[in-house]
């Protein structure tokens, strides 16, 4: 497995992290959780005051802001941002609706890809995210891409916020999703898209554990 690589892509909501998390565990691979990645970095410039249109500012603190991830033994994934974990901050709906313009600028993602292409260098990984199969790990043995209707990855991020203490309006965050998707689909620099050779599963009406289960079963083919 040292050398294995796995890239899961898809649109927000579509289960990839949590998915791609079980897999590495079923499989011993590190898992790389990139949005992290890119929320991390925004919700730095967000903390420093820095202009979200600003490409040139964004691209340095790109360049010298550290992120690290790390697995706990168990619960999620750390992500720790200049020695600051900003786990549970990251995810909060104003750096939802803020991160896909961060992660459209080419400069940006050519630091985020060169981190990303370092850490699966080093062993075997799965990643998550939107361009990894087609931009980041283009020769990763198994590509997978998840998706699921607009409504169904509504109401799953409804519930995980509302889970966690944060609910916010359905409707705007349904908006916001929307939006998101419409960025990414939409973006000059490795748009969101299925590799050609990725197996694309559709999440709509399947539990967590039947996701987990059609990834392993491919990969064990």
């Amino acid at each position: 497995m040292k050398d294995l690589q796995i890239a899961i892509d898809g649109p927000a909501g579509a289960g990839k992290s949590t998915v791609a998390k079980l897999v590495a565990e079923k499989l011993g691979l590190l898992y790389v959780d990139t949005g992290a990645m890119y929320r991390a970095l925004t919700w730095k410039a967000m903390q420093q005051g820095v202009a979200l249109a600003d490409e040139v500012e964004l691209t340095r603190l790109a360049c010298t802001t550290e992120i690290q991830l790390f697995q706990s033994d168990s619960g999620p994934l750390r992500v720790v941002c200049d020695s600051e974990d900003v786990t549970e901050e990251i995810r909060l709906p104003q750096v939802s609706g803020n991160v896909s313009r961060v992660a459209s600028y080419p400069l940006v993602r050519k630091r985020m890809v060169e981190l990303q292409q370092k850490i699966a260098a080093v062993g075997g990984v799965i990643m998550d995210g939107r361009d990894i199969g087609t931009h980041v790990l283009p020769a990763a043995r198994y590509k997978f891409f998840l998706s699921a209707s607009l409504e169904e990855r509504a109401k799953r991020r409804w519930q995980e916020l509302c889970n966690s203490g944060k609910a916010m309006d359905y409707e705007e965050l349904r908006r916001q999703i929307a939006e998101r998707d419409n960025q990414d689909e939409n973006r000059e620099t490795a748009p969101l898209a299925a590799a050609p050779d990725a197996v694309l599963i559709d999440t709509g009406g399947l539990s967590i554990p039947e996701v987990v289960n059609k990834i392993l079963q491919a990969c064990d083919k």
